[in-house]
């Protein structure tokens, strides 16, 4: 299996709007694929601008937010792409796709490193941010996955945000949660 690095990938519209989404990228070489869902807009603005930036940061409350409507988070212009990079980004790649492998579910578009930039140190995750992140992932997929598994990981995740969270983690955890939980409000639980 190849590794997939967790980070916010910004694209820009052919008329230079930024669209900041949470996704994995999947390691290939030297270079990087992203593999956005359709229908997207990361897909559309990669066809119509064939640029990104990957934004690793820390901040979970970022990755809570793209998926719960907030995604004006500040940015500045990328150094060598058409690209925003995330302000609080402790480290950027600027990306160019060099190929795309279509597919009907998730077009795989490979790229390659043009510019690394570092901004911050990295002082390590603790549990309530991996936490947040994996619950970000099951509230990205909540048409895809049975009730039941969200619902048994969603309570193996708190365990970790009770006994390691900080403001942001607790705050990007409640936003996500009430998102679970008005996705499920009107279908029945199974008996």
């Amino acid at each position: 299996m190849p590794i997939i690095r967790e980070c916010i990938v910004t694209t820009q519209s052919a008329e230079g709007r930024v669209h900041i989404a949470p996704l994995g990228l999947i390691e290939a070489g030297e270079g990087w694929v992203i593999a956005p869902f359709r229908p997207s807009t990361t897909l559309d603005n990669l066809r119509s601008t064939p640029f990104a930036v990957a934004n690793f940061t820390d901040d979970v409350l970022v990755f809570a937010g793209c998926l719960t409507g907030k995604k004006d988070w500040p940015t500045r212009p990328a150094e060598h792409v058409s690209g925003a990079v995330l302000e609080g980004a402790l480290s950027h790649l600027e990306l160019a796709v060099e190929s795309v492998e279509e597919d009907e579910l998730r077009p795989r578009f490979h790229c390659r490193i043009v510019h690394e930039g570092n901004h911050a140190p990295f002082k390590g995750f603790n549990r309530a941010q991996a936490a947040v992140i994996e619950t970000a992932i099951l509230a990205s997929r909540l048409k895809m996955l049975p009730r039941e598994k969200v619902e048994t990981e969603l309570a193996y995740h708190q365990i970790a945000v009770e006994k390691t969270a900080g403001p942001r983690e607790h705050e990007a955890w409640r936003i996500l949660v009430e998102k679970i939980e008005d996705f499920y409000k009107h279908i029945p639980a199974a008996k």
